[in-house]
């Protein structure tokens, strides 16, 4: 059997809650299908899970902090009825036209995960996301590094997937895969 990834890092929207653009209010927010259950059964393995995600729409306006805690907050609390969490999660604010190191595909958030959690070491930690950009950083440190595409994933980016990384139909398979098979 291979070695449990060090942390498995996530996307939020479109990967863990449904992608309904500029989620702004607790009672908006879905679970992906079976999102709650593969996410319990990493924290089961002992494998931090970190979600790291881009939230443009703070500094497009179209939301606020508060906002997003709120968001962050009701998506907590579905996880924990199906006996799952997150350990740590990390946010960019600002939108594309900031030129910010924060944002996906930077690596700054998860290299700050990496300085909160020094046990996390991220050439064996997996990445996984409905965008390019959510997994580009683990492609590039040569990661494991899985799509989960979504509605709105562009074609272009799950066939680039298909080449340089792996593309999984859920989060589901995506811990059959690297976590367990139970």
């Amino acid at each position: 059997m291979n070695a449990l990834p060090s942390a498995v890092f996530l996307d939020r929207d479109g990967t863990i809650i449904e992608d309904t653009h500029y989620i702004s209010r607790a009672e908006q927010v879905r679970l992906v299908d079976g999102a709650g259950d593969a996410i319990a059964r990493v924290n089961a393995a002992f494998v931090p899970v970190i979600v790291v995600t881009n939230q443009s729409g703070i500094g497009r306006g179209h939301v606020t902090v508060a906002d997003y805690e709120s968001v962050r907050q009701r998506m907590e609390e579905l996880l924990a009825a199906c006996g799952a969490h997150i350990d740590a999660t990390y946010f960019c604010p600002h939108s594309p036209s900031d030129n910010c190191l924060c944002r996906k595909p930077g690596s700054l958030l998860f290299e700050q995960a990496v300085r909160d959690n020094p046990r996390i070491d991220l050439d064996t930690s997996l990445f996984a996301g409905d965008r390019w950009r959510d997994i580009e950083v683990g492609v590039t440190r040569g990661s494991p590094s899985v799509l989960i595409p979504w509605r709105d994933t562009p074609s272009g980016e799950t066939a680039r997937a298909r080449q340089l990384a792996r593309v999984a139909a859920s989060l589901s398979v995506l811990v059959d895969w690297y976590i367990c098979t139970n």
